[in-house]
């Protein structure tokens, strides 16, 4: 174990980015395995969870706090870090705690179950690399025997069983020959010691022996057997490790096959790194002289503005100067007034009124500018006010020389993927655009990196019809422009049904009840009105009455593959059933629907009359699972395997995939493509999607994707 790594030849070098913790940017210490198999020191989980723990509490009773609660967080109490390591632990009696916090290294929170961190895999072969890492970087660092009396010796050797180091003597004396003790493990010096068996987190007593491919996890065969991982493909460790391990050596040879080609790629990127750095100082300089062309702009106009304004306020000035001296001078004519009270001392009559005239003119101006005075300028200078509304919009906008086409986006709503994908996009300068690329590829993680597929279209959407069942593609697009072509779009990731699209429309006979449905002409859409009805009755209701369910089922039978289909549950739907139905079952129901469609009769339809136990498998005409109130409710099983949660909410499109060889049918998550409950099924007789409503409520099928209708839209 130990001394075989230890002896080899490892390569240290370049890996300290690897053994560094994204949570405290320090060597592991006692790294733990997230569920998104990101590692993380184990005390950095606790003060994770502290942390996210002290801000869920400030958001609701110290919002006066303006400090961080990662700040506060230096000296975590002991008292906390007990309780949040503690399995089980509750926040009160009434409310459980929820084990979640966000990974450091992916920044996804994610959820550590009701074991918290005592169900997490402590990432044993990562400590044994950073012990090493240590020991290459101390180098003449010799570790010390943990038995030697002081002063102690340099270890020889490390026992893995008695998790201590040993020097010779120390060795001899505590593992003698012909003891149990000497059988035991040793190895080099070290001060890493992990246990020799991995053992299961959840189920303590039980060792690590099988490998969950679905979860990607070591598991026990207790897990298999009843816990989370009962209906999950596993395979035996030793399968496991012989698969990764060639993965793993795989890509590795096929890097270091590769070591020529990132060395002149790595040149390449010096070149251009340089390249960047001149361009970018050129550019700058660029910008500069820009702006000190405006600046020598606004110079020059603000020359010109001041000196108007400089001749308005001389004229004005001016103006108001004159008007002055002329009241002025009616003030040098003080006098004027004790003249002409002598004026009128004058006796002779020809002498007075020779005299009195003109007097009389002089004094009869000066009231008159006295009576009506008016300023000769105006002070304000409003029509001077420079209006800079219409340039500093123009300068807040100024930004760099486009090429003349902007990057189109993908819109993640209108694209989707059923029997075909449906790839839609939008460009602000959709009539400036030539044409468009559509590149797409499928996402393969075991083999390398597939190639880009592209495809010219005119538009701004198209349809790709040869995508492969249950695969991820990504695709992204990029306009064109005459010789111009923008950057490729953010990519966009989807994931193909998991079997071949089976097309069928809504069955206008086979046990239809035309008063309580409504199907439109072309049978793809089913609304429930049997509300209406019940109320027109209410007189006559009484006591021990019930509402039924309402069954209506595809057109088409399934007797052989495996099929999927896909429809929308409205959100105001109050209970929907949806799944499949047997031929057989379905006579057995026409024959008798009185029986069938009671509510005690369905499965898992909230009454609790027993049978859903006792007869799950043989009695009931329908595999079916409930959704209705915005919420997806998974049915009782009859196993002990049954979901911690039983109720999820409302997806916007369920897919059902039925194996019919296989006898299986399971129900997905459209917008993510993920199964959420799956179960056996018999299919000794044709099978027929089933529905089934009760009260208000509507199913809508998927709109099958075509290329035909989409060129129809495009030309309207």
């Amino acid at each position: 174990m130990e001394g075989d790594g230890a002896d080899s030849p490892v390569t240290i070098k370049n890996i300290e980015r690897e053994l560094i913790c994204p949570a405290c940017k320090e060597l592991f210490t006692h790294p733990l395995i997230l569920p998104c198999q990101h590692s993380i020191c184990h005390k950095c989980v606790k003060e994770l969870l502290l942390t996210f723990d002290d801000s869920f509490n400030d958001v609701g009773s110290d919002n006066s706090n303006q400090s961080s609660p990662r700040i506060r967080l230096h000296s975590p109490s002991i008292d906390k870090l007990d309780r949040i390591s503690r399995p089980g632990w509750k926040r009160n009696s009434l409310t459980p705690r929820t084990t979640t916090l966000p990974c450091p290294g992916c920044e996804h929170v994610v959820d550590l179950g009701e074991r918290g961190i005592n169900g997490l895999f402590r990432n044993f072969t990562l400590e044994t690399i950073v012990e090493r890492y240590r020991q290459a970087a101390r180098a003449a660092t010799a570790i010390m025997c943990d038995l030697c009396k002081p002063p102690p010796q340099e270890s020889t050797k490390s026992c893995m069983d008695c998790s201590a180091s040993y020097c010779n003597e120390c060795f001899k004396i505590y593992h003698p020959w012909g003891t149990v003790k000497a059988q035991h493990e040793y190895v080099g010096p070290t001060t890493n010691f992990r246990p020799k068996i991995l053992m299961c987190p959840e189920h303590e007593t039980e060792r690590i022996n099988m490998y969950c491919e679905l979860c990607r996890r070591p598991v026990c065969h207790l897990c298999k057997l009843g816990g989370n991982h009962a209906n999950h493909r596993v395979t035996s460790m030793s399968s496991a490790y012989k698969t990764l391990k060639e993965k793993l050596s795989k890509d590795i040879s096929y890097l270091i096959g590769k070591e020529s080609q990132v060395k002149s790629q790595i040149s390449e990127l010096n070149l251009l790194m340089k390249e960047t750095e001149c361009n970018g100082d050129r550019a700058k300089e660029d910008a500069i002289e820009q702006f000190e062309k405006l600046r020598g702009i606004l110079e020059e106009r603000k020359t010109f503005v001041l000196k108007a304004i400089d001749a308005s306020k001389k004229l004005r000035l001016d103006k108001f100067q004159t008007q002055m001296e002329e009241y002025q001078g009616l003030l040098e004519n003080s006098g004027l007034v004790g003249y002409a009270q002598e004026v009128l001392e004058e006796t002779d009559h020809s002498c007075f009124v020779q005299t009195a005239k003109q007097l009389h003119l002089r004094i009869q101006k000066a009231t008159e500018s006295l009576k009506s005075f008016r300023p000769a300028a105006q002070t304000s200078f409003e029509d001077y006010i420079v209006n800079i509304s219409k340039q500093t919009e123009l300068l807040g906008e100024l930004s760099f020389f486009s090429s003349g086409i902007n990057v189109p986006e993908i819109n993640e709503e209108e694209s989707r993927v059923y029997n075909n994908a449906l790839i839609t996009w939008s460009h602000s300068d959709k009539d400036k655009a030539n044409s468009y690329v559509l590149e797409y590829r499928k996402i393969n993680r075991d083999e390398e990196m597939l190639s880009w597929n592209e495809i010219e279209v005119f538009g701004t959407n198209k349809v790709i019809s040869d995508l492969e069942n249950n695969c991820s593609y990504a695709f992204r697009v990029r306009a064109y422009k005459g010789s111009l072509c923008s950057p490729n779009s953010r990519e966009l990731i989807l994931h193909t049904p998991p079997a071949p699209v089976f097309s069928f429309l809504f069955d206008g006979k086979c046990g239809y009840n035309n008063e309580h449905l409504v199907l439109n002409l072309k049978r793809d859409r089913v609304e429930s009105r049997a509300g209406f009805n019940l109320l027109l009755a209410a007189d006559r209701i009484q006591v021990g009455s019930y509402t039924s369910l309402d069954y209506i089922i595809g057109d088409v039978g399934i007797t052989r593959g495996k099929h999927f289909w896909a429809f929308r549950v409205e959100p105001y739907s109050y209970l929907v059933k949806v799944g499949v139905a047997s031929s057989d079952k379905l006579q057995e129901w026409l024959r008798s629907p009185r029986d069938a469609v009671s509510p005690r009769y369905e499965q898992d339809s909230g009454h609790d009359s027993g049978s859903e136990d006792t007869c799950f498998d043989s009695s009931q005409p329908f595999t079916l699972v409930t959704i209705g109130m915005k919420k997806f409710f998974i049915p009782k099983s009859p196993t002990f395997n049954e979901p911690e949660n039983r109720v999820l909410p409302m997806p916007t499109s369920v897919g059902v995939c039925l194996d019919y060889d296989k006898g299986k049918v399971s129900f997905y998550d459209m917008d993510h493509m993920k199964c959420l409950y799956e179960r056996q099924v018999d299919c000794s007789h044709t099978m027929y999607p089933a529905f089934a409503l009760m009260g208000s409520g509507g199913i809508q099928l998927e709109e099958t994707i075509t290329a035909k209708y989409l060129e129809y839209q495009e030309n309207a």
